[in-house]
């Protein structure tokens, strides 16, 4: 038996691409292996995390990106900062929002970056990208690409320094449609792997988990997960408080469609959840002529994405919980 976990380790391992992070110093974006980084408690024990996935297949990606961010920085700065810091994930990015972002003088003063570039990304077109607050310490930032995948996903984990603990962050965007085999479920399965190795004393996974069918109401209860929307009373069927794709998609879809909750937290660990909401509802682009072209395209506002973001605030307990 101990042969047989090894190998599954193993196997766990070689998935596993170490990847660098970014900060910018001297006028640049500098690599940072994370290998040098201390372990010293960082004075914040409260994260706000801020999970959105930007369209990339919608026209003018710039205007888009400019006015989403501009949300978020918003939605950020009206907060907390002092006593909280901020984590950002987005999904679908393309190359021209990189850019967008990395010159971002807000982004720079106050963010360490996971990319710059999309060499990390299969995809070879899009990919996720996480920013996290420079009050943080990072002990190690890794993408792992998922074996079981059409779309060539992955998970982009980060280790972070939080309240004196090491907690685990991971961005992810599930695996999209129903086909079959379904490969949400080894997907969340290797995520919830990661999410309790040796050292990691509280985990967050977050993202677009495409969750359209039956087995994802349960993914987080099978994994040893909890879900945020559900642990603060949310309904899985209540479409006008808890769902978040459907109502700035274009019309057509949204009809064959409805809506859905494909965007979640789930989390484990020593972490209490403070509050859970949802954001980005009614942000469009500002030019009249991109306005145009948008609404032309189906859609009854020229919204900047189909997804409504999800915000949630945990802090490190004082009673850590098994993961």
């Amino acid at each position: 038996m101990d042969e047989v976990v090894l190998k599954a380790l193993e196997e766990v391992q070689i998935k596993t691409r170490s990847t660098p992070y970014y900060t910018w110093q001297t006028d640049e974006w500098q690599a940072d292996d994370a290998k040098s980084a201390t372990t010293a408690a960082s004075p914040l024990s409260t994260l706000s995390l801020y999970t959105w996935n930007i369209d990339f297949m919608l026209p003018y990606p710039s205007s888009r990106m400019t006015k989403g961010f501009s949300h978020l920085r918003s939605l950020i700065d009206s907060g907390p900062r002092d006593s909280t810091a901020s984590i950002i994930y987005l999904q679908e990015c393309i190359d021209s929002d990189i850019e967008l972002i990395a010159s971002h003088s807000w982004v720079r003063e106050n963010f360490h970056l996971s990319d710059i570039d999309i060499s990390n990304w299969q995809s070879g077109h899009y990919g996720t990208i996480t920013l996290v607050d420079k009050r943080l310490p990072i002990t190690s930032c890794f993408r792992v690409h998922y074996s079981q995948t059409r779309m060539e996903r992955d998970g982009l984990f980060v280790d972070v320094r939080l309240g004196g603990k090491t907690v685990r962050i991971c961005n992810s965007h599930l695996e999209s449609m129903a086909f079959e085999p379904p490969y949400r479920i080894p997907q969340m399965k290797l995520c919830a792997e990661y999410m309790r190795q040796p050292g990691i004393d509280s985990a967050i996974v977050a993202g677009d988990f495409n969750a359209i069918q039956d087995f994802d109401r349960t993914l987080h209860e099978v994994n040893g997960l909890k879900d945020a929307y559900l642990e603060l009373g949310g309904q899985e069927h209540d479409a006008a408080n808890g769902h978040t794709w459907g109502q700035q998609a274009a019309t057509n879809l949204r009809q064959q469609f409805g809506t859905s909750r494909m965007d979640k937290v789930y989390f484990c660990g020593g972490l209490e959840l403070l509050s859970f909401e949802r954001f980005g509802a009614g942000v469009c682009v500002d030019d009249e002529q991109e306005r145009e072209a948008i609404v032309k395209l189906g859609f009854d506002e020229p919204w900047i994405t189909d997804h409504l973001g999800v915000k949630a605030v945990l802090t490190v307990s004082s009673n850590m919980s098994a993961l």
